[in-house]
């Protein structure tokens, strides 16, 4: 399979930067941290095991890079869940 790689413009840095570091959602921040070592150039792999405070699955790590790829930053936000009826 062929590596993921991403390629990322100065704004784009900033972005994910200011997102990594000051915003108040842990997920993003965790996101947007994986996101900025792909781009720096370690692997999808190498950040799913090691780069990140909590060992996540590789699945997980490529597919937050595919959602940023196509989306941009809103590909990043978990999508709203359905909430399930609970009936005392």
């Amino acid at each position: 399979m062929k590596a993921l790689t991403l390629k990322l413009e100065p704004y784009q840095i900033k972005t994910l930067e200011q997102m990594r570091d000051r915003h108040p959602v842990p997920y993003l921040r965790e996101k947007a941290a994986a996101l900025l070592k792909v781009a720096s150039g370690q692997s999808v792999e190498t950040v799913a095991r090691y780069g990140l405070l909590k060992k996540r699955k590789v699945e997980s790590v490529r597919s937050w890079v595919n959602a940023y790829k196509r989306d941009g930053i809103g590909g990043l936000y978990q999508r709203q869940r359905r909430k399930r009826s609970f009936s005392p």
